[in-house]
């Protein structure tokens, strides 16, 4: 699998994932009705079946990776759904996180 399906699949996992999370705040923290809950369960499976899809060689270092692309996404969300845009040190964070997930999903591994 190359990297750009790679960050198609977290990209995908990460939608799905904030969407299913937001379902759930909206419902009990904004007042919506329990049926939000079900598009929001369905995306939560969503979320956890693309990242199955990701190739590394262990689950841990998949959702290791994957923590720099929900920083990243979740500064998105702060952005462009609760109009709060990020300062320079969310950017330095989020920088440094898709950094770290780079070295944990495509830094070159010992044989075990």
């Amino acid at each position: 699998m190359d990297i750009r399906a790679t960050l198609l699949i977290y990209a995908g996992a990460e939608t799905a994932e904030i969407a299913g999370c937001f379902a759930f705040w909206a419902w009990l923290r904004l007042g919506k009705s329990a049926f939000w809950l079900v598009p929001g369960m369905i995306s939560l499976v969503v979320f956890a079946w693309l990242l199955t899809l990701v190739e590394a060689s262990a689950a841990g270092r998949a959702y290791a990776a994957y923590g720099g692309v929900y920083i990243t996404s979740s500064l998105i969300w702060l952005w462009t759904i609760e109009g709060i845009r990020p300062d320079r040190w969310d950017l330095i964070g989020v920088v440094t996180c898709l950094i770290g997930a780079a070295v944990i999903l495509f830094g070159p591994r010992m044989p075990v």
